[in-house]
C-alpha cells in the first residue's frame, strides 16, 4: 500500500477513536435523570378532537356505462390488467383469476383459482355493475384481504370503460342498468 493510503486509513480511525473517547466521557460526566414513566403512551386511547372525515361517496357507474367505450376499456385492461389476468373464454388463469364471464357471475367465479378468504367469503355476491364500481376504484377497501395489490382507477370514466370491456366478454353480456 502506499503512504497515502495508509494516511487515509489513519485519520478514518483516529477520528473513530476520538468519537468515541468522547461519548465514553460525555457519559461519565454528564448523568442523565432516566425518567420515572414513559414521557409517551402508546396504549392509552385519546379522543380525537374533530371527528373523522365520512370515506368519500362512490358516484354510481350506471350513468356513465351508456357512453362507456368498449375499446378504450379494451385497451386499458391490456395496459394494466393483462400482466395479472387473461379474459379470453377458457383463459390461462394467472397472478389473477380469468375475467371472462364476470360480470353478472359470483365473486370468487373460477373454481379453479385460488382466491383470498375475503373474496371466498362473497362467494354469494354478484360482480354487479356497482360492485365492479367499488371493487375498481379500491379493491382492499371493496374486498377487504383481497390480494389484489391493485390500487385502483380513481377516474369514474376508465372504469366505466373497464366495466364496459369486462361485459362484453359473454356470450350473453348482461343488460346495461
Amino acid at each position: 500500500m502506499s503512504l497515502e493510503t495508509n494516511k487515509a486509513f489513519a485519520a478514518v480511525l483516529t477520528a473513530g477513536i476520538s468519537f468515541m473517547v468522547a461519548g465514553l466521557i460525555g457519559g461519565i460526566v454528564v448523568h442523565p435523570h432516566r425518567l420515572e414513566k414513559p414521557a409517551i403512551a402508546t396504549g392509552e386511547v385519546v379522543e380525537a378532537a374533530a371527528p373523522a372525515a365520512a370515506a368519500p361517496v362512490l358516484e354510481p357507474i350506471a350513468p356513465l356505462l351508456a357512453s362507456a367505450s368498449v375499446e378504450d376499456g379494451r385497451a386499458l385492461a391490456n395496459r394494466i390488467c393483462a400482466a395479472c389476468h387473461s379474459f379470453n373464454e377458457g383463459g390461462r388463469n394467472a397472478v389473477g383469476p380469468n375475467l371472462y364471464g364476470v360480470v353478472g357471475g359470483p365473486h370468487a367465479h373460477r373454481d379453479d383459482f385460488n382466491y383470498s378468504a375475503g373474496m371466498k367469503g362473497l362467494h354469494d355476491k354478484t360482480w354487479d355493475y356497482e360492485a365492479l364500481n367499488a371493487f375498481l376504484n379500491k379493491p382492499a377497501a371493496a374486498v377487504p384481504g383481497t390480494r389484489m395489490a391493485f390500487a385502483g382507477l380513481n377516474q369514474a370514466k376508465q372504469r366505466a370503460d373497464v366495466i364496459a370491456y369486462l361485459r362484453s366478454l359473454s356470450a350473453n353480456p348482461v343488460p346495461l342498468p
